[in-house]
């Protein structure tokens, strides 16, 4: 019945016809008038004719059948970035490590500004493509599609910026295991839950990759969904130029365009700066190489022109190329061009996905490869949703220095590597009470070393991998510890400051940033600082400079901090003498992520601080208590003032925990398992109190009929 209807033998549409039956009105509803229905008998048109009726049906079903709104197809790599700015790359003496290939990039471009995003790949089985797989999970990106090569590495890319137009680079990606991406890769079921798929030039280059990507591109449109083209044309991955010529992006060759456009009839929308779209359209004049284009492809055209903007072309190819849809471009101070493309497209498809006119699309690129170009790396520079909203709101015009400050600490707070509501901390970072003068005599480096180990070790028994604990240690005796703690799933901290040190000074280098740079990206810098907001002028004149110095450093090595604000004995404490402190730190433009702070019984001095934090920094991740030496039951006590304050996330306590444990171990009147074992019991029995403190606010708060106030996010 369904074949006589339609009038042609060749349709196969069990499967919408399966969905439809479930709609209301059945088959009966469908509209089967349609002109361009084939006549019977003609199998080749009536082939094609029905993908157009399935991707028109299945367009129209809900979305809930599209879990996906955007799987991207092909390179991913590992970028090296020279640090240094202004040389060749022969010069380069440090590289910065970032996700990279184009791809890869707009996933995670996309997936900031609040897609459903997948990737489709291989990455070796090496420490590159865990490191890939590991970010792109941080960012929100569906992995199921990142396939493991055991056979071949994941590709690298070197590269440098030596001024405002020019950035060497060189690709290793012989052999590599994003090449070897092939049809056996593809999912079916995975690629009909996707909206749209991304696919790009550089792996059309080899039969292997091409057959992948037209796969993926036929898989994806045959169920509804529509493909995007990005041109992405680099000669060298096409061997037309030495392998030293990496950023070259034009060679005319008849056999790469003959490859490009035989993706064009699947195209829904193509986006390519002017040389791409002159060696996909085959010519080196920019318009005839775009009306080329529109000979084979009614997609919508998208020509991108660096800092001028970009030009969109939705139906008819006009006779000059300023007669399309020009959108110009953001004014801002250029860095560095590489990833802009990249940007764009997230930009751009954040819009086209979400039903935004063209021209709102192309604003939106524009925006997202503007804020790009203004910063060092690729995957790490692409927005999130809040900084582009705010970037656009200064209507593109070039931004203050004031507006830059502000716009870059939203894109550090909105992408930092994960959320924490709330963390228990055992804190064994201390250094003068294990040393001569302390108070557990005069034990070894050794020694001491090994009881932090231990310290590590009953955090882990009481923690159990759950990522809400974490561990302070310090580098000059926890080096073992925290080595081992790499392996953990808990935050980790580790202190900066010498002991004691008023005016504050810093272990290590003279310079705190070449101290810092030595150390993991995951260890946040931990900062004790004896401070008064009614410190002598001079002092803290001195102070302040070194929190300056400290926090600009911990930005430039990407590192999170944690200040710690304990104010001196002998001078005068009220309510409001924490939350004044935390002003004048603010003052500096100097915004923690993380504040630890003496516990106090006094709810207004605990409103005082949260009011600070919400006024001067809402992104702040919060406060955690330190304990003092306490008891636990005045650490209990301690708790219970401070749970209802939901900016306060924790706690950072350790010789509460460590001390009397310590002094027996030392003494050789606990064995190594007595003591890792005592230390977990009373670690846990305050993680337990913690957890049962900030419960019983909750629950306090929802019977009197309000909530726990909390920081605007």
């Amino acid at each position: 019945m369904i074949r006589e209807r339609f009038g042609c033998r060749a349709v196969r549409i069990h499967d919408i016809f399966e969905l439809q039956f479930r709609r209301t009105g059945g088959i009966a509803a469908m509209d089967l008038s349609d002109p361009s229905r084939p006549d019977n008998g003609n199998v080749e048109h009536c082939l094609k004719y029905n993908q157009t009726l399935t991707s028109r049906w299945v367009r129209s079903l809900p979305d809930s059948t599209k879990n996906i709104d955007l799987i991207a197809v092909g390179r991913s790599s590992v970028d090296l970035y020279g640090e240094q700015i202004g040389g060749r790359l022969e010069d380069m003496g440090s590289f910065a490590k970032y996700v990279g290939g184009s791809p890869t990039n707009t996933a995670i471009a996309a997936a900031r500004l609040g897609l459903r995003v997948a990737l489709l790949t291989r990455v070796g089985a090496d420490h590159m493509g865990r490191f890939i797989r590991e970010e792109l999970e941080r960012e929100g990106v569906d992995v199921r599609g990142v396939r493991t090569d055991p056979g071949r590495l994941t590709a690298l890319v070197v590269l440098g910026i030596r001024n405002r137009e020019s950035f060497p680079l060189i690709f290793y990606r012989e052999n590599c295991a994003d090449m070897a991406l092939s049809e056996l890769d593809l999912d079916d079921a995975f690629l009909a839950s996707a909206r749209a798929v991304l696919i790009n030039g550089t792996h059309l280059s080899t039969p292997g990759v091409f057959a992948a990507s037209l796969g993926a591109a036929r898989r994806v449109k045959a169920h509804g969904g529509r493909v995007v083209f990005d041109v992405d044309y680099r000669p060298v991955l096409w061997g037309l130029t030495a392998k030293d010529l990496g950023e070259n992006r034009f060679v005319a060759d008849a056999g790469v365009t003959q490859r490009l456009q035989a993706v064009l009839p699947l195209c829904d929308l193509i986006v390519g700066t002017e040389e791409e779209l002159c060696i996909l359209g085959g010519c080196i004049d920019l318009l005839a190489a775009i009306k080329n284009i529109r000979l084979q492809t009614a997609a919508a055209l998208v020509c991108k022109l660096g800092g001028r903007g970009c030009v969109a072309f939705a139906n008819a190819i006009p006779d000059d190329i300023e007669s399309g849809l020009v959108i110009p471009g953001f004014k801002v101070q250029v860095l560095n061009v590489l990833g802009a493309g990249d940007a764009f497209m997230g930009g751009f498809l954040r819009g086209w996905l979400r039903g935004d006119t063209l021209e709102q699309c192309c604003r939106l690129g524009n925006a997202c490869g503007a804020l790009v170009v203004s910063r060092h790396g690729c995957a790490p520079a692409m927005p999130t949703w809040s900084e582009l909203q705010m970037f656009m709101s200064a209507g593109g015009e070039l931004p203050t220095e004031s507006f830059i400050r502000h716009l870059n600490h939203l894109h550090w707070a909105s992408t930092r590597r994960r959320d924490y509501p709330e963390l228990m901390v055992l804190a064994i970072d201390h250094r003068s009470q294990f040393e001569a003068s302390g108070d557990f005599g005069s034990p070894d480096r050794e020694r001491i070393a090994k009881f932090k180990t231990l310290g590590l070790r009953a955090l882990h028994a009481a923690a159990r991998n759950d990522s809400r604990f974490g561990v302070l240690l310090d580098g000059r005796y926890g080096f073992d510890a925290l080595s081992e703690a790499a392996d953990l799933p808990y935050w980790t901290g580790r202190p900066i400051e010498i002991p004691k040190s008023r005016p504050l000074a810093f272990e290590g280098s003279a310079d705190v940033a070449a101290e810092i740079s030595t150390w993991p990206l995951n260890h946040v810098v931990k900062c004790l600082v004896s401070y008064h907001p009614d410190d002598a002028v001079d002092l803290r004149g001195r102070q302040d400079r070194e929190l300056r110095r400290l926090f600009d450093a911990c930005r430039r090595t990407s590192h999170e901090l944690l200040l710690e604000v304990m104010p001196p004995r002998g001078m005068p404490l009220d309510s409001q003498t924490t939350a004044r402190a935390l002003s004048r730190i603010y003052a500096l433009d100097v915004r923690p992520d993380w504040w630890k702070l003496p516990p106090s019984g006094d709810a207004a001095s605990w409103k005082a601080i949260q009011d600070t934090i919400a006024r001067e920094d809402p992104l702040c991740r919060g406060v955690l208590l330190l304990g003092l030496a306490a008891p636990e039951a005045e650490l209990v006590a301690s708790f219970a003032a401070a749970a209802p304050f939901e900016i306060v996330k924790g706690f950072a306590i350790g010789r509460s925990v460590f001390h009397d444990v310590a002094g027996a171990w030392f003494a050789g009147l606990l064995s190594d398992g007595d003591a890792s074992e005592a230390m977990s019991t009373k670690f846990s029995s305050l993680a337990n109190a913690w957890q049962s403190a900030r419960r019983s606010a909750q629950e306090h708060a929802q019977r009197a009929g309000f909530d726990l106030k909390t920081i605007p996010r």
